[in-house]
């Protein structure tokens, strides 16, 4: 650690990790950061050198074994203050995201306030969680003996979170994390790091012990030095299928909760409501610039309805406003970086490469991709088979309910989908053999709530998020038994 800074070629402020509730200076080197909407340079990212990322586990694990007598009563006390922070800092934070990653200002407003409204959540539902009795008498030994369990933290969690929530997707690790008794160290990713610091800020600035919750900058290295700390006893990673391996490698045996890739497939049957569907798949789609997991990205049509479904939903599509993020009637704004706008243009291209033909062709301007819908694409290209991430979608048509069943299972992944019907035989059928963590019935697959688990199977993942369910996943039942005779 180093009093001395190393100073970056240009004026923008430099994001250095935050330990023990301050800023922490060092050198090393640094990395420009973007902003997609201004195509500026506004801040250097700091790669968080080795020494200083042991710094922050330590204080972390410090602040935990300090503060691990703490009440749930305290803990609950901590998350509600660290959300009325939130509040009051909505219209700041709206700003950043918008700045930072290129967010639309109404879906950025609704990410700040859904995620103080989380930490509420979670703050109210960890005072009503308990364990359990065991009965240990039911074995003939266990005579005279009684059992019961409760919830205990892991001790340092690590947290690596993505760019396209930058707030939400960070609360959702820290606020279960800190109210389960944990402390916590994270490392966003390089977009989102000035907003995350400011967010650890806000949670010391409401009477959150320093040390609890401490950030690290910097990218895939400081990624995989946080996580293969031997001091870090959990792991909870949302990103990327790559990149989930090669951190499940580099931080070996312990707890890891991972949300991971997918290619959410959405499926219109016959008997559906065309239209709304169209309208709630092309925004499921094309908002948010495709840049979540569970956009729908291969939409699966019941053959009757495949040219009336096809026709409303390019209308749909060409219905949503393209443009500044900052503008409050924009639906579609900038993807996050141009190289992401790139690899997306790329995939269009491979897919009309394998014969496919465009129902709405993308435009691209820098950042800006418009929405773009490609149909007849064959199982080969890229498209079918990876995550896009983008604004970008295939619509397929399908013979049978038989068919569109196994054509939306034809994919390595499985986070949620969607099922558009008003057969509830259908419905039962797709909740049973349709594979992937969630399903919503008549409800596009981008939609979430935070109170039921959320999670993916096959490669999307491991573990479960939502209120209730990250709080158990970020603590461990523990035993014990008492001979009262």
């Amino acid at each position: 650690m180093s009093n001395n800074l190393q100073t970056p070629v240009s004026a923008q402020p430099l994001l250095v990790p935050f330990i023990d509730g301050k800023r922490t200076e060092a050198a090393g080197s640094a990395a420009p950061i973007v902003s997609p909407n201004r195509g500026e340079v506004y801040a250097q990212l700091l790669e968080t050198p080795a020494e200083l990322i042991t710094a922050a586990v330590a204080s972390a694990e410090k602040a935990y074994l300090t503060h691990r007598r703490a009440s749930l009563a305290q803990r609950s006390q901590w998350l509600n203050a660290a959300a009325g922070a939130l509040e009051r800092a909505v219209p700041e934070l709206v700003e950043m995201l918008i700045a930072d990653i290129g967010k639309p200002r109404r879906a950025a407003t609704f990410e700040a306030q859904r995620s103080a409204a989380f930490l509420r959540m979670t703050a109210a539902q960890a005072l009503v969680m308990g364990g359990e009795t065991v009965p240990v008498d039911s074995a003939a030994n266990g005579a005279g003996r009684m059992g019961f369990t409760r919830r205990v933290p892991y001790g340092v969690v690590a947290a690596v979170t993505p760019f396209n929530a930058p707030i939400n997707l960070l609360v959702q690790k820290v606020g279960p994390a800190l109210v389960a008794g944990n402390a916590a160290v994270v490392k966003p990713h390089p977009t989102g790091t000035r907003i995350a610091l400011r967010v650890a800020a806000l949670f010391i600035e409401a009477g959150v012990p320093p040390g609890l919750f401490n950030v690290v900058t910097g990218d895939r290295d400081a990624a995989r030095l946080l996580v293969s700390s031997e001091r870090i006893t959990a792991v909870t990673f949302t990103g990327g299928t790559v990149a989930g391996d090669a951190l499940v490698r580099a931080a070996g045996a312990k707890k890891f909760v991972a949300e991971l890739g997918s290619n959410a497939a959405n499926i219109v049957l016959a008997d559906a409501d065309i239209v709304d569907a169209a309208k709630r798949i092309a925004s499921a789609a094309f908002e948010a610039s495709g840049q979540q997991c569970i956009s729908a990205q291969r939409i699966i049509v019941e053959a009757s309805v495949y040219e009336t479904f096809l026709a409303a939903f390019v209308t749909a599509a060409r219905a949503l406003r393209v443009g500044d993020a900052a503008d409050e009637a924009t639906d579609v704004g900038p993807m996050v970086s141009a190289v992401a706008a790139d690899r997306v243009m790329g995939m269009m291209r491979d897919a009309i490469a394998h014969g496919g033909r465009y129902a709405l062709e993308p435009n691209r301007t820098g950042c800006l991709v418009s929405p773009g819908i490609v149909v007849d694409v064959p199982r080969s290209a890229q498209m079918w088979c990876d995550e896009a991430f983008g604004p970008v979608a295939i619509v397929e048509r399908a013979a049978s309910v038989d068919e569109a069943l196994a054509l939306a299972n034809d994919s390595p992944f499985g986070l949620q989908g969607a099922l558009f019907t008003a057969s509830l035989a259908s419905a039962m059928r797709f909740s049973e053999e349709f594979d992937v963590g969630s399903l919503w019935v008549n409800e596009a697959s981008r939609f979430r709530l935070d109170m039921y688990p959320f999670g993916g199977v096959k490669r999307s993942g491991f573990g479960r998020e939502g209120v209730r369910y990250a709080i158990e996943e970020m603590s461990q039942l523990k035993f014990t038994g008492i001979r009262f005779q």
